[in-house]
């Protein structure tokens, strides 16, 4: 039984269901709240590479399964055409990332010589281009970039067209579609049997599979003897915006910024004819929204009629979309068995998840099955210690420059000086926070940020640290 139909939950389900077992994809058909159905689904790793994720052993292996899984997409999407044919669902030919002066050079300019840092250690191809050769793009002339690079290798497609390819592949294997919302995992002494739905029915199954992206955090809960020693995740919330644009005419590459504050940088993708994705935002949140919040649609359109093109200010606003992607509390992919015998965790994997689906579905599929498997997943085990990818004066200094890049990216207007006495002031209020947070582990800037003002963050990381010192 797999729970959780977005992108990891669907492939997986998929491999096993190919792989001739009988299985269960359990989840509501509209996916609320799912990352999936509002992700830009770019197929591409190093336009999101920064300079904090190659500072560890976690950040480079995350980075490496990102590489190894864009190898893997051609032959994966090929399949799926063969299995259930359908439309091209491939958006966009590769990417073009643009450095523009409306972020800050310790965010902006950094992470943009990192990925070419990262490209070059991996032979990856790309190629610098001038901003005034790229067709599609009109910023307002306060926002124009001033470098840009085109990375040909790194697609995106339409994430519902692929959430449905993948449903109809897996029913055509002979998997089973359960549509419904699960309450609780089902337990005896010894191992996890199944799961309570929320409508009052049970399911059961040898090997339950927990790949529901943030919402997976409210299943351990009915199970606390089971979730003791596996960081609690909360939702990075994201809005994104599906566009028309006013002359009817899209990019044929992604445009997108390095990412930036906390965030993931600016994205236009192409989806069809005349239409655009714009993304996306990420706030921490201790719950999942399903409501976008009015300031981030502001920001957010406000941003791509700034800083890509200006006519989108005339262009149809088609839909709004809501995603909360799944973050541990110490930011890193919760991944293999979780204790006790039949229960696996496929989840946490924050902004990774879409684009590691095939890497991931295979790998699981294999450790299911009792298989040798083909990567090493050991740092990513759900029982685990904390992860402490930075120092602590790492963390904090990176949670003062996002924080204070956001005033930037919001075009603040204060006198001069004041950023350079903010700063001073935010450096000694998160130190400060996070030796009262705890002695020894400081949680990931965006964390360390977001909990300060949030008291139910610092109970839920409180907890987390004595529960996971009780247990060395």
């Amino acid at each position: 039984m797999v729970v959780g139909n977005g992108a990891l939950g669907s492939s997986l389900a998929l491999v096993l269901a190919r792989r001739g077992l009988r299985v269960a994809l359990v989840g509501e058909p509209h996916r609320p709240a799912a990352a999936s159905v509002a992700a830009g689904a770019m197929l591409g790793c190093f336009g999101e590479v920064t300079t904090t994720l190659l500072k560890s052993e976690h950040g480079r292996t995350k980075l490496d399964m990102d590489v190894r899984a864009t190898k893997l997409w051609d032959g994966w999407l090929a399949r799926l055409y063969d299995e259930v044919g359908g439309d091209e669902i491939r958006s966009a030919d590769g990417t073009i990332v643009m450095l523009n002066t409306v972020g800050i050079p310790q965010i902006d300019d950094d992470n943009y010589a990192a990925m070419r840092t990262a490209m070059d250690e991996y032979g990856e191809k790309y190629e610098d281009i001038s901003p005034s050769d790229i067709s599609w793009l009109d910023p307002d002339p306060g926002s124009r970039p001033q470098l840009a690079m085109f990375i040909p290798n790194e697609h995106a497609v339409n994430s519902h067209a692929l959430l449905d390819r993948l449903q109809a592949a897996f029913t055509k294997a002979g998997g089973t579609v359960v549509p419904e919302s699960v309450g609780g995992l089902l337990k005896n002494a010894e191992r996890v049997t199944g799961v309570t739905l929320k409508s009052g029915g049970e399911l059961r199954a040898g090997n339950v599979v927990l790949a529901a992206g943030a919402a997976t955090q409210h299943i351990l809960d009915t199970a606390p003897e089971i979730s003791a020693g596996i960081p609690p995740m909360v939702s990075g919330y994201g809005v994104s915006a599906l566009v028309g644009t006013e002359d009817g005419t899209t990019p044929d590459s992604v445009i997108r910024t390095p990412n930036r504050a906390f965030a993931c940088g600016l994205h236009v993708v192409p989806r069809s004819q005349g239409r655009v994705y714009i993304g996306a935002t990420n706030i921490i949140s201790t719950t999942p929204r399903t409501t976008p919040l009015l300031s981030d649609v502001l920001f957010l359109l406000g941003c791509a009629t700034h800083q890509v093109r200006r006519d989108l200010s005339e262009s149809g606003l088609e839909r709004l979309q809501v995603g909360n992607r799944p973050v541990p509390l110490d930011g890193f992919p919760l991944l293999g068995e979780a204790g006790p015998g039949g229960l696996w965790l496929m989840t946490g994997t924050y902004r990774d998840g879409l684009h590691q689906s095939p890497l991931l579905a295979e790998e699981m599929a294999r450790r299911i099955l009792g298989e040798a498997p083909q990567l090493d997943l050991e740092m990513f085990r759900p029982r685990r210690a904390p992860i402490q990818a930075l120092t602590r004066d790492e963390s904090i200094e990176t949670a003062v420059t996002h924080m204070l890049a956001t005033g930037y990216e919001y075009d603040w207007n204060i006198p001069i000086e004041w950023p350079y006495i903010m700063e001073d002031y935010l450096r000694k209020g998160y130190r400060q926070f996070a030796e009262e947070l705890d002695p020894e582990f400081t949680p990931p800037p965006e964390l360390l940020a977001a909990s300060r003002l949030r008291p139910d963050l610092i109970q839920s990381l409180r907890d987390y640290y004595a529960a996971s010192r009780a247990g060395e």
